[in-house]
This record gives C-alpha cells, structure tokens and sequence, in this order.
C-alpha cells in the first residue's frame, strides 16, 4: 500500500507541471500527499474494520472513513463531484467512471487470499462513489494487477489477466502512448496506462520514473503504477521513510492497523486458476 502513496507523493509536483526528463527529482519540497494518498488510506481502514463482514457494513465502513479523513484534509486536490459528496451529508454514487475509484484501491489487493474476494472488495469500494461500470473496472484492474504480483505472478500473468478478464486493452508500448498523452481522469485513460507502467518498469523506482514522465494525470498514475510495483518488486525502505515524514500520525495509525490486519490473516494468496 506505501507504494501507491509513495508514488502520489513523488507524482503530486507534476500533475499539473508535467515532466518527461527521466532524471527528474523524484521529491523535493512540495513533494506531499494528495487526495490518492488520502482515499487509499481511507479504503484500507475501513478494509480492516470490517473484514468479513458483509457488504452493507462494509459499504458505510468505506463511506464513513472517506468522508472522515476527507474533511480533515479538504485540501488535498479533489475532484469536483467528490467534493460535493465529501460535503453531502446523505452521500449517494453519482456513476462516475473517474480515475478516483481506482487510485483508492491497492488495499484491497493486499488483504484478501483469493482473487475472488480481491474483486469483490474492489467493486464495494468504487461503488460508493464510482458506481459506473468503467469506475468499477478500473478498480478491478489496479486491485487484481495488486493481487496477482503479491502472488508471485509474472509480468506475462498479470497482463494476461487484466486484459483477458478485466478488459483492457495492454498492447500500446509507453513509447507509443506518450507523443499524443494528455490530462485524462477517467479509469479508460489512465489505468491502462499505469498498468503499462508497471509491465515496462525494472523496478521499484523506474516503474514511478515511468509512470510520471508518460504525462498527464502524474500523480495518479504513479500511484497506481506504484501499488501494483511495490507488491512486484517490494519498495525501498528509504522510500517508506520518506512516506512516514510526510503523514500525520492518524495515517500513520492507519498504516500500522492495516499491517495488523494483515497479520491477524495471514492465509496464503493463490493464483486464480
């Protein structure tokens, strides 16, 4: 989970100031966390309050903790309509198929030991919000692209699955991609290109210097990007230093309960026949 908010941090300078030097500095002063940040760590606490509960109590558990840590950081950068929901004191899906349901997601490709809990998770925590079909399949995407690396799957595996099960079409190269990219935040425009990401990068650090310098939406695509190379590759531990430094300690919290959470169910995650 650290990688996807790694890669928000790093990605947070240049969403609006785009770079495609590779050498770019991955942090530097205005390097902090942003909306992605925040709703991934919202997803993962109310993940782990309600493991194995059923979809009514999780679906407020995602509510609530969105809204709660929403509102104490009003500022984060988000979008329009989830402003609206963030303030609306009966919140209700509003059939977006914007990137935000995905971005959120990289908890649930951690917690759960089969692919099919994996994809139901990642559905009940887009719908609150992102109830189209598009938002719920970017989720799905990013989530199983999690699962599958946390598997040992290789890179051929997850494409295969995210293309063959999920939908996306994964056959454009970043080269490719890059000379007509712009700003897109819509789950179509965006996730595959995080995947693509992640399928080109060496490790840890190129797949977030990839996923930065292809443009557009950077720090979204870095944290998906990010989620999915963290549980491929693992992430370095100077990097997760510097995403303590920059969160508050009731993320930090949140942080320590999900690694809890994880502990406390440990069943081994196997590959989806």
């Amino acid at each position: 989970m650290l990688g996807a908010v790694f890669g928000d941090i790093a990605g947070s300078v240049y969403e609006f100031a785009n770079t495609h030097d590779y050498d770019f500095p991955l942090l530097c002063r205005g390097s902090e966390p942003t909306d992605d940040t925040y709703m991934t760590l919202a997803v993962a606490k109310a993940l782990c309050r309600t493991y194995g509960e059923d979809d009514n109590v999780i679906r407020k558990a995602l509510t609530e903790d969105m809204h709660q840590i929403g509102r104490m950081y009003p500022r984060a950068g988000y979008g329009g309509m989830f402003s609206g929901w963030l303030r609306d004191r009966n919140p209700q899906p509003y059939n977006s198929f914007g990137n935000g349901s995905a971005m959120r997601v990289s908890p649930a490709g951690w917690l759960y030991p089969t692919m099919e809990e994996t994809l139901h998770a990642a559905e009940l925590s887009a719908e609150v919000t992102h109830n189209h079909p598009e938002g719920i399949k970017g989720a799905k995407a990013i989530a199983a692209a999690v699962y599958l690396a946390r598997c040992g799957a290789s890179k051929q595996q997850i494409k295969a699955y995210i293309t063959g099960h999920i939908g996306y079409d994964l056959s454009r190269t970043l080269d490719e991609i890059r000379p007509d990219y712009r700003f897109y935040a819509t789950c179509q425009k965006s996730v595959p290109e995080a995947v693509t990401a992640f399928l080109e990068g060496e490790n840890y650090e190129d797949v977030i210097r990839k996923a930065i310098t292809l443009g557009g939406d950077s720090d979204t695509i870095a944290c998906m990007a990010g989620g999915i190379a963290e549980a491929y590759y693992g992430m370095p531990d100077h990097f997760r230093k510097e995403v303590m430094k920059r969160l508050d300690p009731e993320m930090k919290e949140i942080i320590a309960d999900f690694e809890t959470c994880r502990r406390l169910h440990p069943e081994k995650p196997s590959l989806p026949e």
